[in-house]
């Protein structure tokens, strides 16, 4: 298991900065979770608050801004954990990937993220 800071609707995770602030290195998160796919039975799971400053802000986004590094690629997560809920992103096509992290948001911002995957084309 695994912390990140945020996480867009392809799955991918940015687990280093924090605004144009880097809050940490890449540690091993990406081999840990390539590791747990290669081991039998393995699964990588990734943890984190749906909401920053007070509820204020939705950890999970339509995608990561520009010039926020990719921690792990969305190819390498399995599940993504939140106070609301697991998503199980393994295998999943983009639109199931976006539901599977809308329904584990905040229920302040599920709606505000539809509206933006409908806008982006991974809702219809």
């Amino acid at each position: 298991m695994n912390a990140t800071v945020e996480i867009d609707f392809l799955g991918q995770c940015n687990s280093e900065k924090i605004g144009s602030t880097y809050w940490s290195s890449t540690g091993g998160q990406a081999e840990f979770c390539i590791g747990s796919r290669m081991a039998k039975g393995g699964k990588g799971i990734i943890c984190l608050h749906s909401t920053t400053k007070n509820d204020e802000v939705s950890k999970i986004v339509p995608m990561l801004a520009p010039g926020i590094p990719v921690t792990t690629s969305k190819n390498d997560v399995d599940y993504v954990v939140t106070e609301h809920g697991v998503a199980k992103l393994r295998g999943k096509t983009v639109r199931e990937r976006t539901q599977e992290l809308i329904r584990i948001a905040h229920p302040k911002f599920r709606e505000q993220l539809t509206d933006e995957a409908k806008k982006i084309g991974y809702l219809l």
